[in-house]
Order: structure tokens, then C-alpha cells, then sequence
């Protein structure tokens, strides 16, 4: 895209979040793009800008993208399945052997070629994507989702143990193999798509497997992203694995993947208990939820309100497919749902979310990890939806521009979006 397809000024309804405690909305105002990067924004447009394109969207809702901290890319194929189990009989059940086809190229093609299609439709506008063990079907999910204009990091599965043999990779082959991909993406020229170390779970990884992944994080100078106290049982076996850890991060901790100098996402932390809460704080550690997929795999509800009370990383995730949806706007709305059955079935003392809060973690909170991301605020990345509210009926027509965006996380969907920009790239 040429730079000056990046200048531009969006004029409609505007809302988004300044921290979690504050969403600004301004029922007539002008969001200005210049290079990729918001100015800010406006309720008159001043003067240095006025000889920018000006995008009419005629009222419509404009916010920022939203950001997926967590999901899978070969599970979309089967998503809605197994929602009666927990976890470690559903990896087995399905994840496992679906992952495993990606080692046909022409599976992995096809599959793949789904899912980044659904994703550039969708309301995502950045996100942290799991993909298999295999490198070459890794290389073809990254270079579909670079022609869609999300920004994403991707990741190639690693996992040693505890893994069904036609799917168990070798310690030295896992290795070996992720640094083939990584120097392979040297050549690429990706604009949009970046790697980041994926170790699957500590109980599929060994201690050495992760060192040696750490390693690479190191060298290469890339994320990382696992899985954390998802479930009951997982916690348990986490234990009898790593039996000289204080909790089940420390496992991290201990093989150098979970450090303050590598950027890291762990998605859950259902159980988290003060322990683990200080470990996450300490090595930065982006808290990744997943409140529909922590429900369908009975793992229970992470204790969101309080990790942001407490000034920890949360951003938000649909964890597809274990999260039925790759709808952000469904994990917005579950987020909420899942707060207030934690606040009136486990716990009172913590508050449910509010759509301030939820609105804040699925694009400010979660925007983080990938630098100034989320907000219209000056000098963050232009990420923004145009979303028409106005065609889901009603007769009011006295809401305020905080009401109208709450409306549309409940009733609206990915087919209302009339707009979508990624660090001013048009995408929709």
C-alpha cells in the first residue's frame, strides 16, 4: 500500500478506551490516520488536516480493532465439537488427531485457506495464533494470513511428551525444526505476520524442550506464548511432572520461557492463585481469557476484575475452538457474562465487568503486547472497525454513543462491520 493511502480522516461515531477505567465517546467527531499512525481525535476538524481524504461513514460506530491474544488456526475445522468435555479428554478426542492432518500440505492449504478468510472478515484486527507442529503447513498459514492485512504472530507448535505417538515430535527434532522455520522467515518479507515460540503446555513439553525454545526466543528476538492453569486437572498433572515449582508457572519460569526480557502470552489463568499472580506480574506476563472456551471445557471462570485491580497484562481471546466463535464481539459479551457468574456463584468480593473494562481488554489491554495498539488515543497504531448499528432495529433514538456500542456487542455481528483498517491499511 502506498503511504498516502494511509492519510486519511474517518468522521462518525466514536468510541474507545483510554484505560480500563475510562471510555471516551463523541457522538460527531473526527479519527485522523496519518502514516498508519491516529492523531488523535476530533469534535472539529483542524486545519492541518482538512486537505486529508475524508471517510463519510454517515454516523455509523467507529472503534478500535479488536485484538485475539489466543486462538488456534487448526481447530477452526472443528469448532462447536466436543463442548461436553473437559480439557485433556477433548485435546485427545479431537485436537490431537485434527492437528495431525496438517502434515498433507494440501489438508493444511485447504483448512487454512478457511480460516484466514473468516479472519479477514472479522472484527479482528490483530491476534496470537497457534498453529501445528508441522513447518511447512506453519509457512502457508502465515503467508495466507499476511494477504488478509491482520497483523498476527504465529507460532509452530513444539511438544516432546506426553503426546500421541503420530503426533509427538522429537526433543532435537522439535528444535531443529523451529529454527529452520524461523530462519526460513528471514527471506519472507512479511509486513503483517511475525513468529512467536510456541511450547504447547508444560505437560507436553519437557524442561530441556523449553530451554531450548527459550533459546531461540532469545536469539531470534520473539514472543512467546503457552498455556496456563487452564484447568483442575492440568494443574494436578502439572504438579507430578514438575514436582520443584512453586506453582504451575514456575515451570516457565524455571526453563527461562516466562522472563521479563521475552515478551510473553499465557492464555487463561483460571486458577491463578496469589502465588502465580506474583509470578505473572514480575515477568510482565500477558493474561490471554478465554471466558467461552473456559466454560465449555468446564475449567471454570479467571478472575479477570481482579488482575486488572491488581495492574496485570489481561487482553481477551477467543481460543477457537475450544471458543466456538472467532467473533470478538462473542467474547466481549461472554467476558461480561462470565464475570457475573463468577461475582454470584464463586466469589463476591469481586465485581463483574463492566462494558467499559470488557470494551478496554479486547483492544487497549490486549493492544499492548503489540506495542502502541488499541486506542484512537496520538501515536497509536490505526486499528479501527466501522460498524453500522443503525441497521438493528429499534425505535430509540436517544442512546448515547456508550449505549449504542453496548447494544451492538449484544446484537451485532461480523456482517454489520463497513469498515476495517489495520495500522491504516484497509482491510473491509
Amino acid at each position: 500500500m502506498r503511504d498516502s493511502e494511509k492519510n486519511f480522516v474517518l468522521h462518525g461515531t466514536v468510541v474507545y478506551c483510554k484505560s480500563a477505567e475510562e471510555t471516551e465517546a463523541c457522538e460527531d467527531a473526527y479519527v485522523v490516520c496519518r502514516d498508519g499512525v491516529s492523531e488523535g481525535v476530533f469534535e472539529e476538524l483542524p486545519g492541518e488536516y482538512k486537505d486529508m481524504p475524508l471517510i463519510e461513514t454517515e454516523g455509523k460506530l467507529i472503534i478500535p480493532g479488536l485484538v485475539d491474544l489466543h486462538i488456534h488456526a487448526p481447530q477452526y475445522q472443528f469448532r462447536g465439537n466436543g463442548m461436553d468435555m473437559e480439557l485433556l479428554p477433548w485435546l485427545e478426542t479431537y485436537t490431537f488427531p485434527e492437528e495431525s492432518k496438517y502434515k498433507d500440505i494440501s489438508y493444511a492449504k485447504k483448512a487454512y485457506g478457511l480460516f484466514a478468510e473468516e479472519m479477514r472478515n472479522s472484527a479482528t484486527t490483530r491476534a496470537c495464533v497457534f498453529a501445528t507442529a508441522h513447518k511447512e503447513a506453519t509457512l502457508e498459514l502465515m503467508e495466507m494470513l499476511e494477504k488478509t492485512g491482520i497483523i498476527s504472530y504465529v507460532g509452530k507448535v513444539n511438544m516432546d511428551r506426553n503426546v500421541p505417538d503420530y503426533y509427538v515430535e522429537d526433543t532435537e527434532e522439535s528444535v531443529s525444526a523451529t529454527r529452520e522455520w524461523l530462519e526460513e522467515l528471514k527471506s519472507k518479507g512479511f509486513e503483517n505476520t511475525f513468529p512467536i515460540i510456541t511450547p504447547r503446555f508444560t505437560p507436553a513439553c519437557t524442561r530441556e524442550l523449553m530451554e531450548k525454545l527459550a533459546g531461540l526466543a532469545r536469539e531470534f528476538g520473539a514472543p512467546v506464548q503457552s498455556h496456563l492453569s487452564e484447568n483442575l486437572s492440568e494443574i494436578e498433572w502439572v504438579k507430578e511432572l514438575e514436582p520443584d515449582t512453586s506453582c504451575y508457572a514456575d515451570s516457565y519460569v524455571k526453563a527461562g520461557i516466562m522472563d521479563p526480557l521475552i515478551p510473553c502470552v499465557m492464555a487463561h489463568c483460571v486458577w491463578s492463585d496469589d502465588v502465580e499472580t506474583e509470578v505473572l506480574k514480575k515477568n510482565k506476563v500477558f493474561i490471554a481469557h478465554s471466558p467461552e472456551s473456559n466454560i465449555n471445557l468446564c475449567s471454570g471462570v479467571a478472575p479477570v476484575k481482579k488482575y486488572l485491580e491488581e495492574g496485570l497484562n489481561v487482553g481477551l481471546a477467543s481460543d477457537v475452538a475450544a471458543g466456538s466463535t472467532t467473533s470478538m464481539f462473542a467474547s466481549l459479551r461472554n467476558a461480561i457474562y462470565a464475570s457475573k457468574m463468577r461475582n454470584r456463584l464463586f466469589d463476591s468480593n469481586i465485581k463483574p465487568l463492566t462494558f467499559g473494562e470488557a470494551l478496554y481488554i479486547a483492544t487497549k489491554g490486549g493492544g499492548a503486547f503489540f506495542g502502541k495498539v488499541g486506542s484512537f488515543e496520538k501515536g497509536y497504531s490505526f486499528d479501527a472497525l466501522i460498524l453500522d448499528d443503525r441497521s438493528i432495529p429499534t425505535a430509540r433514538d436517544d442512546m448515547s454513543a456508550i449505549e449504542r456500542a453496548e447494544r451492538f456487542i449484544y446484537l451485532g455481528d461480523d456482517r454489520h462491520i463497513k469498515g476495517k483498517y489495520a495500522a491504516g491499511r484497509r482491510i473491509l
